[in-house]
């Protein structure tokens, strides 16, 4: 099936999904999407039961697609800059050194917790996973979806200080979550005796540092090409032109693709919107951003909702996905936790902030591409159904209480 026709048929899918989520489920989008994909997974499970050709083709289709590829080379550098545009930097500022201790010490202190709880889970079941393949699904599991997270902090109403941090933290720790599973994605390849301490700082270093020189270098320079001008079609075409033209750049330079698109989507989100941009130019960039962001935040929670028509073993671990569940919302609660305890005292944190937190720390589709990546020989069945259960639970139940939890935090403490 040719590039063309696959992008069709998932367009017309996600237009009809849409369509009938608006006019008759009512969920937010994202949820809502994936929800009726999902049924229509079960549905077309069932029906091949009983005709196997129509379930062979739906698995043709998807299993045509490379969804790591897909999201981390294609949907991520866009979903990013559209969330970064409209992110307020004057207020992420004033929460930087809580944003960068959960972005950094919280996915790090998480996939640790992860990979340990795993370890001794699997022993206990008497499954023979080694600690390197644990600690991977520490790594690929602890950041927090700004996909998904986006889309569902603007429904929940979460206090602004505490949504700025939550926002702030998605947009940055998948970055340094990629680049902690790829530090140990080597280890596990290469062996623990092949990766020195000096090789893992180097590459964090080239990574995240590469990664966020390079967004600032991209951004200014598109700034000022902006600032000279007044030409709305032109300034959209420049912005398109800086995240397509400047991932590739960090991908080609073993940069942080999604570092780099953040930093300069915030970068152009405010001094390049209150400097360099008309109003008519401003409201063309922001149209324009938020029909690319909803367009592929449809496509990648549709494509999420199919996997499972490909996921065959997941009768095989659903007890582990289940266990999952838990052990990772237990994580998420400690990884927060640990860095609140030593901030309380110079952030102003609301009542119950490490449980709207967890609630509110989604995973999403980086995390599936991730362990969809792996070899099969480090434990990829295992791994790739606990992910997309605790995907599917974050997203479907986490999602659409987090509103709910907030409330009764605010009723409680009379925020």
């Amino acid at each position: 099936m040719d590039l063309f026709t696959i992008v069709a048929i998932l367009t017309t899918v996600c237009a009809l999904f849409a369509y009938i989520n608006y006019r008759f489920v009512k969920l937010p989008t994202t949820i809502g999407l994936m929800l009726i994909a999902l049924l229509f997974s079960i549905v077309i499970l069932i029906v091949g039961h009983y005709n196997p050709a129509v379930l062979e083709g739906v698995k043709g289709l998807v299993s045509s697609i490379d969804f790591p590829q897909v999201l981390l080379e294609v949907l991520l550098s866009f979903l990013l800059f559209a969330g970064a545009l409209h992110t307020d930097i004057d207020l992420m500022r004033e929460q930087k050194w809580t944003i960068l201790s959960f972005a950094t010490i919280g996915v790090l202190l998480s996939t640790f917790l992860v990979g340990i709880f795993f370890y001794y889970l699997f022993g206990a079941l008497e499954y023979q996973v080694p600690f390197i393949h644990c600690l991977l699904l520490g790594a690929l599991i602890s950041p927090t979806d700004p996909i998904a997270v986006l889309g569902i902090l603007k429904k929940a109403k979460v206090p602004k200080n505490l949504e700025i941090v939550i926002t702030g933290e998605s947009l940055f720790n998948d970055g340094v979550g990629v680049v902690v599973f790829l530090t140990i994605l080597q280890i596990a390849t290469l062996g623990p005796s092949e990766v020195t301490p000096g090789e893992i700082g180097l590459l964090f270093l080239e990574e995240v540092g590469g990664g966020i020189v390079l967004g600032l270098v991209l951004g200014y320079l598109t700034y000022r090409l902006m600032r000279s001008i007044d030409h709305y079609q032109t300034e959209v075409l420049l912005s398109l032109a800086l995240v397509m033209g400047g991932y590739a750049l960090a991908s080609a330079l073993h940069f942080s693709g999604p570092l780099a698109v953040v930093v300069a989507g915030l970068f152009i989100g405010n001094r390049g919107r209150t400097e360099a941009m008309s109003d008519a130019t401003v409201e063309y960039v922001d149209k324009f951003w938020e029909l690319v962001d909803e367009f592929l935040n449809a496509m990648l929670f549709v494509l999420i909702g199919l996997e499972i028509v490909i996921i065959t073993f997941l009768e095989d671990y659903w007890l582990l996905g289940l266990l999952g569940i838990v052990i990772n919302l237990l994580a998420r609660w400690i990884s927060v936790s640990v860095p609140i305890l030593f901030l309380r005292k110079s952030a102003n944190f609301m009542p119950q902030t490490p449980l709207i937190m967890t609630w509110g720390g989604l995973r999403g589709g980086i995390s599936i591409a991730l362990a969809l990546s792996l070899p099969a020989a480090m434990n990829k069945d295992i791994i790739l159904t606990i992910t997309y259960c605790i995907v599917i639970f974050s997203i479907l139940v986490q999602g659409l209480s987090l509103g709910a939890v907030v409330k009764r935090v605010k009723v409680k403490y009379n925020l």
